[in-house]
């Protein structure tokens, strides 16, 4: 509050106006700013100066004072006070309730140990019991999950309700599988996001016919009542926010390791369900039928067993799918950036200078939407074709080295390793913004300041300061670990396009005849992610124009597809 502006004691209770004083000669600012000039909040240590004078408005607009024998005095103008009775105490009553795994290392220790763990954070919760300690049951008696609350369920049903209105494809699929269970017999186990999308996707490969066990494949990135609801439903999910790296590959474990359970097909997102399956139970594979994939470090992993020969099941790669690639890694990131970014920062875009490091389909998108807000966007690449295309987009291509000192974001996009490593965070600008777009969390070297000599402070979920020891800092998003899923929620209809391209994969995997697909990494049939985009057109009330059989001909196409051949770059 400002001083009296009149002099006299700053403490003494201020005269209360009945009403808002009219405007007039001295009115401005500060008038307008004074609590005299809004509605007064009703406190119960508000008093009037002085019971023998009445209140009167100045013709001026001023405070008018009324002695009781008629003389009218101009009250001095002050800056009224509003004092709230208790209000320190009432703020300290306030309960605060630090999850297990949440503050208390990155701030009581900050100064000594505070690289602790990467997930030194949970989501708020008034239970500070690990999901693994806790003994849950569903309505129907079954207590074979492991989730944060299963109370929750009411309210992941709601948020899945919501994203059915959004997924028309999968919807679509449910009511061909009415008659039919493509899937019946599959046992489906799969380690992907926990959203109320990818629920959508589990209880549609539930209505074709398969049951499933499911894990998540990224710490953060579960919707705790998302997974409550679907324990509730039945399906065996070990799934909560903010897991440690240990409670990661027990809920992975206790997906795999069941017994009288034995799975036939994997889908996987990033390949460490693949990977840990291969590591603990490689005869699990004589029974597997297939794994699909749809992460860019996934689908390495695959590509690196195949020609090590040690794929001994067919792959199909849905990341380089046309509806993944050119929807879902292009379209939801160029949303889904903003999103996360004005979540965790509440940062201004409009002339910041931000490094997007890699030009793919997720590249483009982040570099799209920042462009858009005003951005001043600089890409790395070391792909030449990519790189002419920002180029003739109108981005400047740089090497990280040169603009580091400078840029106030650097996003990597990459799917790669240490492509921001300690030397470039070192040279950075005080308070840059750090942050990863791709699945895999190696693309920035956390590791390397995990070390004594740096401090790091939480600042809110999935925000951390670290902190050099000038006083320097940079504001960490995720521990680097993908942003959008982690710190914000991406659009349910791309989302669409992607569930269904996993769950067709499957079906054609499952369904497919001996022989039809060797020991190695197949590409989704272009016919296929054609009827996936078919699917999606109602919603926009699309109407595709047919070829007449003269066309057709002189193309020489099938009336009905596929219209590109499968080496097609769209």
């Amino acid at each position: 509050m400002a001083p009296p502006a009149g002099g006299g004691d700053p403490e003494a209770p201020a005269p209360v106006a009945e009403r808002p004083p009219a405007p007039g000669p001295g009115s401005g600012p500060a008038a307008a700013l004074s609590p005299a000039a809004g509605k007064v909040p009703q406190a119960s240590a508000m008093k009037r100066s002085d019971p023998h004078h009445q209140h009167q408005r100045h013709r001026d607009g001023g405070e008018a004072l009324v002695s009781p024998d008629g003389t009218v005095t101009e009250a001095p103008r002050t800056v009224k006070k509003i004092q709230f009775a208790d209000q320190k105490q009432e703020f300290n009553k306030r309960p605060t309730k630090i999850g297990r795994r949440s503050l208390s290392r990155s701030i009581s220790q900050s100064s000594t140990d505070s690289y602790s763990s990467a997930a030194s954070y949970t989501d708020s919760s008034d239970d500070e019991t690990s999901p693994r300690d806790k003994q849950q049951k569903n309505s129907k008696g079954s207590s074979d999950f492991c989730v944060k609350n299963i109370k929750q369920a009411e309210f992941g049903r709601r948020e899945i309700e919501i994203a059915e209105q959004e997924m028309p494809a999968l919807m679509a699929l449910r009511k061909r599988a009415q008659g039919e269970k493509p899937l019946a017999g599959a046992k489906i186990v799969g380690c992907t996001h926990i959203t109320a999308q990818t629920a959508v996707l589990m209880e549609t490969l539930g209505a074709l016919g398969a049951q499933c066990r499911w894990a998540a494949c990224n710490i953060y990135s579960t919707l705790n009542e998302v997974a409550a609801a679907l324990a509730e439903n039945g399906f065996p999910v070990f799934a909560w926010k903010g897991e440690s790296e240990d409670d990661f590959w027990w809920c992975i474990d206790r997906c795999v390791n069941v017994e009288g359970w034995q799975p036939n097909m994997i889908l996987d997102d990033g390949g460490d369900l693949t990977h840990w399956i291969y590591k603990k139970y490689p005869n699990m594979f004589k029974k597997i039928k297939g794994i699909v994939e749809e992460s860019v470090t996934g689908v390495h992993r695959l590509y690196q067993l195949s020609k090590a020969g040690k794929l001994c099941v067919p792959a199909m790669n849905v990341n380089d799918s046309v509806t993944k690639q050119k929807f879902d890694n292009l379209y939801c990131c160029r949303e889904s950036i903003l999103d996360g970014l004005k979540r965790t920062t509440d940062m201004m875009f409009g002339g910041k200078q931000v490094v997007v490091c890699g030009y793919g389909e997720v590249g483009k998108g982040c570099c799209a939407a920042l462009k858009a807000m005003g951005s001043i966007v600089y890409v790395t690449e070391i792909d030449p074709i990519c790189a002419l295309q920002a180029c003739m987009d109108g981005f400047r291509l740089v090497k990280l080295n040169e603009v580091i000192r400078q840029v106030d974001i650097v996003i990597t996009c990459t799917g790669n390793k240490n492509v921001v490593t300690r030397e470039h965070l070192d040279r950075m600008k005080n308070s840059c913004i750090v942050c990863n777009m791709g699945h895999s969390n190696t693309e920035i070297d956390v590791a390397s300041l995990r070390t004594p000599e740096l401090t790091w402070e939480r600042v809110r979920s999935q925000v951390d300061h670290v902190i050099w020891p000038d006083g320097k800092r940079i504001v960490l998003l995720a521990e680097g670990r993908l942003l959008n899923l982690s710190c914000s929620t991406v659009p349910t209809f791309v989302l669409s396009i992607t569930a269904t391209t996993q769950a067709l994969a499957l079906i054609e995997l499952y369904n497919a005849p001996e022989g039809r697909y060797k020991q190695d990494v197949y590409l989704l049939p272009k016919k296929m992610d054609e009827y996936v985009a078919s699917l999606h057109l109602p919603t926009f009330d699309a109407h595709l124009t047919e070829l007449t059989d003269e066309q057709a001909k002189y193309l020489g196409l099938n009336k009905n597809g596929p219209f590109k051949p499968n080496y097609y770059r769209y």
